[in-house]
């Protein structure tokens, strides 16, 4: 029996491998022809993928300059800067704001000509609060608003301005019962200054300048004195002259002047503008503090 090696042997004497030179010459150009086909080819892919990124090129420069796209853009470049905020995810409340003397309005807002008479029952300091509240929101820092009405309270309870911080207090304290997590409370006010002494004209836009009252008469003095500076020095960081300075008062014989921080460190009464100024300017200063704050909560968080 032959072996494979025979075998092998055997086929090759008998069918030599020696292709003709037709045979050679016709394989020569079917691979030559193929190679040429498969050459076109490609070069015809890279051409459409060229046009097709061409096109969408455009499509994109015309979205953005004819279809309003670069607004979309910038909000969700905006957006996308907001989230990256650690105190977005927070979705407890950090800030309580209310208005102890929720009756003060603005001469421009309400018609009148005597500052005496700036007195509204919903044209009024609560707004400027509400804005606030809103702006630092928006900003990513979550906030709560107490929207009462002082003054009707004070009516109905038979009590006299004087007590309004009485009235104020209960409400703080039911807050910082309930939500553990408020770090700041702000008690917003307009002065009673006229309008050369709050107003002040940033980038062409009037804005309503902003004091920070502490009293000295309670155990947080220290603590609310250094958080006050701390925001005026931001605030002329940002806006040059937009706050007019932190300003202390004390009164021990008046428990009054407390303004309620002693019930809480970080606690501050901000006055925002004065009775001459205008909602608009009012909410201008209202948005800058709230992005001052933003910074501020945001540096406290790295820190720690």
């Amino acid at each position: 029996m032959q072996t494979e090696k025979e075998l092998f042997d055997l086929i090759k004497e008998t069918y030599p491998m020696n292709p003709r030179h037709d045979f050679v010459s016709a394989t020569d150009t079917k691979l030559r022809q193929s190679a040429k086909n498969l050459s076109k080819k490609r070069k015809i892919k890279r051409a459409s993928i060229a046009s097709f990124g061409a096109a969408l090129c455009a499509l994109v420069i015309s979205w953005i300059f004819f279809f309003n796209g670069s607004n979309m853009l910038k909000t969700t470049f905006f957006s996308i800067e907001n989230n990256a905020s650690p105190l977005v995810k927070e979705q407890k409340p950090v800030i309580f704001i209310y208005q102890t003397h929720s009756w003060e309005s603005f001469i421009p807002e309400i018609n009148i000509t005597d500052p005496v008479e700036a007195v509204d029952s919903s044209t009024n300091i609560i707004l400027v609060g509400k804005r606030l509240s809103k702006a630092l929101n928006e900003n990513g820092v979550n906030t709560i608003q107490d929207q009462s009405d002082i003054l009707g309270i004070l009516k109905e309870r038979g009590l006299t301005a004087d007590n309004a911080y009485v009235v104020s207090k209960d409400f703080v304290k039911s807050v910082l019962g309930k939500h553990k997590s408020i770090k700041m409370a702000f008690d917003i006010h307009r002065d009673s200054s006229r309008r050369k002494v709050t107003t002040i004209k940033i980038h062409g836009k009037e804005y309503a300048r902003i004091v920070f009252v502490i009293s000295s008469s309670n155990n947080h003095y220290k603590e609310n004195l250094h958080f006050a500076k701390l925001i005026h020095e931001k605030l002329e960081k940002m806006y040059p002259g937009l706050s007019r300075g932190v300003l202390s008062k004390s009164n021990e014989d008046n428990l009054q002047n407390t303004y309620n921080q002693d019930l809480l460190g970080k606690s501050a009464l901000i006055e925002i503008g004065g009775v001459d100024n205008t909602l608009d300017e009012e909410y201008r200063s209202a948005d800058a503090l709230a992005k001052v704050m933003k910074e501020i909560l945001t540096e406290e968080q790295l820190n720690n």
